[in-house]
């Protein structure tokens, strides 16, 4: 199993659209097991640390039965495929009948031949845990009815789209306490104690097969959480916490295996103070969004460890495409941030060919959009730059920054650096539609008295600047709206001296 590193890049497929796309391009069926090696190859060329199949497991045809009977969801597949057919609701991944891998997808086998190619790229591999449901044809339905939420005949009538009768009983559907229930599954009891042992069991199952695992809204297995859903329909509430129990389980049979939540709610700190290695930072993403500089760097101000304990993204499977939602410069200078805060970063399939049509996670297919040549380019570049030793292991900070009286664009601009034993990089970004001038102040001691070359990694162009005019007054920046530096900051050596041997 491979190690993790401290700041990894992953990149998010979903798996059953990605093949149908494959088998396409190939003219003949793909599944797990026979992608072409160029394709790893092209996904181990952006430097990805890990790979997450999203929507491996076996779907529920008890699912796509009432997904199909669902007038909204039809509408939906009609408006992304206007030549659906019923066969392309393959089911929603999160509505979970086995967690063996899907025949259509390769099966057990054809997931092994995928982690030993991506292992052999150095790249490991992300699956999903759905800890809150389970489809209704799932075997627990009927082998262990005392781990889910159970309603009676009086609920089933009063309010059916929230409770399903299958399998001699009535059990509550899954739920977000914020929404409606979901109709396709079934709710878990996250307080049963023998839930919580096959939660171990499950887990275990899944990390035999990868190095990592990203559990579907995480949040709602918390204590308090699943309370106030729930209150009223379970015995008691125990005295630990769900994540505490399962994933010091999971842990003390496999050490080395990631953990990585879909946190929302100011849950983050929560989650991690429990097992997990990573939470999602929805807070980045709605900041780098809707807000402005200032609001980007409030965020990033938190402690140092805290923040590269966070999962960065610009889209995932659940948000709109950025290329829909963001502008084209607005979308370079997010990613350009994204890729260079500490933590964990997340890239979704198509993001860099700048897809816009999101298809719901219920189809097997989405429809062809031409490729943004420029935008594949501008992705690989900042990939291939962040794919260097010191964005994985490095020490990051903010840098200062500052204006004077009558120029106050200074707060339009973040800065940071990065730092491993000799090498050193300084990012900023202007993150506005104005232009943007500051001093940057650079926190390295080892700066007077030395020349330093400040080269642009995305411009090519070079800077020679004495270390004690960096020291104090800074680095002065002047970007145009939506503009970075990409600096890598290296000492000028000093020209030798020659010397003459006397006649």
């Amino acid at each position: 199993m491979l190690s993790w590193p401290k700041h990894p890049k992953i990149y998010e497929i979903s798996t059953w659209v990605w093949l149908s796309d494959l088998s396409r391009k190939y003219g003949v069926p793909i599944d797990l097991g026979s992608v072409p090696a160029a394709e790893w190859d092209a996904v181990a060329g952006f430097g990805f640390d890990a790979v997450w199949l999203m929507g491996v497991w076996q779907r529920s045809p008890a699912g796509i039965a009432i997904a199909n009977r669902n007038r909204e969801l039809s509408d939906d597949f009609r408006r992304t495929l206007p030549d659906f057919e019923t066969a392309d609701n393959v089911g929603s991944p999160y509505c979970i009948r086995s967690y063996q891998v899907d025949q259509h997808l390769g099966g057990s086998a054809g997931l092994k031949t995928a982690r030993r190619e991506l292992t052999a790229r150095r790249i490991r591999l992300v699956l999903d845990f759905v800890p809150n449901h389970v489809a209704p044809d799932h075997p627990w339905a009927i082998d262990h009815p005392e781990f889910f939420i159970q309603g009676s005949a009086e609920d089933l009538e009063r309010d059916p789209s929230s409770f399903i009768s299958t399998a001699g009983h009535i059990y509550a559907c899954g739920r977000d306490p914020n929404f409606p229930a979901w109709p396709d599954v079934l709710q878990l009891n996250a307080f049963h104690p023998a839930l919580r042992a096959a939660a171990v069991e499950t887990l275990s199952h899944i990390t035999s097969l990868c190095d990592g695992v990203r559990c579907d809204m995480a949040i709602l297995a918390l204590n308090h959480v699943f309370e106030r859903t729930w209150h009223g329909r379970f015995a008691a509430e125990p005295e630990t916490e769900y994540w505490r129990d399962v994933i010091s389980a999971v842990k003390n049979r496999k050490p080395g295996v990631l953990f990585l939540a879909e946190a929302y709610w100011d849950l983050e700190g929560q989650l991690l103070s429990q097992g997990f290695d990573l939470c999602y930072d929805k807070k980045l993403y709605d900041r780098l969004r809707f807000n402005t500089a200032e609001d980007v760097l409030y965020h990033l101000g938190s402690d140092c460890f805290y923040q590269q304990q966070l999962l960065r993204f610009l889209e995932n499977h659940d948000e709109h495409r950025a290329a829909e939602v963001f502008s084209p410069a607005r979308e370079r200078a997010a990613a350009v941030v994204v890729a260079t805060v500490p933590g964990a970063r997340l890239f979704h399939e198509g993001q860099f060919e700048g897809r816009k049509i999101r298809p719901s996670i219920f189809l097997g297919r989405r429809p062809p959009e031409p490729p943004d040549r420029a935008l594949q380019d501008f992705y690989k570049r900042l990939l291939q730059k962040t794919s260097m030793p010191v964005f994985h292991e490095g020490q990051w900070s903010l840098c200062g920054r500052r204006g004077w009286p009558d120029n106050s664009s200074f707060h339009n601009l973040l800065a940071w650096n990065w730092t491993l034993d000799e090498e050193r990089y300084l990012v900023v970004v202007n993150f506005s539609d104005s232009p943007a001038q500051a001093l940057i102040h650079i926190p390295w001691d080892c700066l007077p008295q030395k020349t330093w070359q400040l080269t642009d990694l995305f411009s090519d162009t070079s800077y020679d600047r004495p270390g004690d005019e960096l020291q104090e007054p800074g680095l002065y920046v002047g970007l145009d709206p939506w503009s970075w530096h990409f600096f890598e900051c290296t000492v000028q050596e000093a020209p030798r001296t020659i010397r003459r041997r006397a006649a």
